[in-house]
C-alpha cells in the first residue's frame, strides 16, 4: 500500500479506537489511552465524512460522559488534538475538555488535613549576629552546618555547632563584604551526623567527644590564619620596634583579628 509514516499511525490509531469501542459497547469503563482513541479515532472518521473542524470541536464534546470512563479519567484529558483529512486537505482539530468529569476523583489532588503544619517544632533555635570580614560576598545554603561556613564570616560559633539556617529548603543567605546581620539557626534534624563540608565535624553532632575535637580543630585554625596575618604584615618586627603607631595601623587592618586575639572570643572558622 505504500503508506506514510503518518498513515501507519493513523491506522494504529483506528485499531485503538476500534477496541476501545468495542469495550464501551460491552459496557466497561475506559481508561485514559482508551478514551483517547476512542474520540480520535471518531473524529477522523467524521472529519473523512466531511464535518467542518468547528462541527468536529463541538461533536468531540459530546462523545464520552464521566459514566463511560474510570474515575479521574476526564480530570487528566484537558484537550485532544489530531490531525485529520478534510476534503479540502490536511488541519488540526484541538478539543477542549471533551469529557466532563462528576468531581469524584481527581489524580493528583492533594487533601491537605485541617490546621497548619509547625516547622522544626521542639526544636533548638538561636539568633547570632554574622559579619563578613572577606572583600567578597559569601552564601550560606539552607543545609550547611553553620558552625562550619566560611572562615571570614565572624560570629560565636560555638553556639552555631550542630545548626543550620532556620531558612526555607534550598534558599540560601549571602553575606555582602563588610555586612552585618543577624541570622536565625535551628539544630540540625535527621540522624544528626555530619562528614566533610570543612573537615571539623566527622561524626554524630550529639557526641562529646566529636564536638569536642571540632572545636579544637577550629581554634587551630583561627591560630594558624592569625599567624599568617601576622607574618604578611611583619607583626613581630614591629612589636621589637615597640612602635604604637604601627601597632594602631596594624590593629586597624585586622581589627577583627585583633579583638580574637586581645578578647579571647570564641570566633573562629
Amino acid at each position: 500500500m505504500h503508506l506514510t509514516p503518518r498513515e501507519t499511525d493513523k491506522l494504529m490509531l483506528h485499531l485503538a479506537g476500534t477496541l476501545a469501542k468495542e469495550r464501551k459497547e460491552r459496557g466497561l469503563k475506559l481508561n485514559y489511552p482508551e478514551a483517547i482513541a476512542y474520540i480520535s479515532s471518531e473524529l477522523l472518521e467524521l472529519a473523512r465524512d466531511g464535518h467542518s473542524v468547528t462541527e468536529l470541536m463541538s461533536m468531540g464534546t459530546q462523545m464520552l460522559s464521566a459514566d463511560d470512563v474510570m474515575d479521574g479519567v476526564p480530570e487528566m484529558i484537558h484537550e485532544i488534538q489530531l490531525e485529520a483529512t478534510f476534503p479540502d486537505g490536511t488541519k488540526l482539530v484541538t478539543v477542549h475538555n471533551p469529557i466532563i468529569g462528576n468531581g469524584k476523583v481527581t489524580p493528583g489532588e492533594l487533601l491537605p488535613e485541617e490546621g497548619e503544619i509547625e516547622l522544626n517544632a521542639g526544636k533548638d533555635t538561636a539568633q547570632i549576629q554574622v559579619t563578613n570580614t572577606a572583600d567578597r560576598p559569601i552564601q550560606v545554603g539552607s543545609h550547611y552546618h553553620f558552625f562550619e561556613v566560611n572562615k571570614a564570616l565572624k560570629f560565636q560559633r560555638e553556639r552555631a555547632y550542630g545548626m543550620r539556617l532556620d531558612i526555607p529548603a534550598g534558599t540560601a543567605v549571602r553575606f555582602e563584604p563588610g555586612e552585618t546581620k543577624r541570622v536565625n539557626l535551628v539544630e540540625i534534624g535527621g540522624n544528626r551526623e555530619g562528614h566533610g563540608l570543612n573537615g571539623l565535624v566527622e561524626g554524630k553532632f550529639d557526641d562529646a567527644k566529636v564536638k569536642e575535637a571540632a572545636l579544637k580543630e577550629a581554634k587551630e585554625q583561627v591560630k594558624i590564619l592569625v599567624e599568617n596575618m601576622c607574618k604578611k604584615e611583619n607583626v613581630t618586627e614591629k612589636l621589637k620596634e615597640n612602635n604604637q603607631m604601627e601597632w594602631v595601623k596594624l590593629m586597624n587592618n585586622f581589627k577583627i583579628i585583633a579583638e580574637e586575639i586581645v578578647e579571647k572570643e570564641l570566633i573562629f572558622c
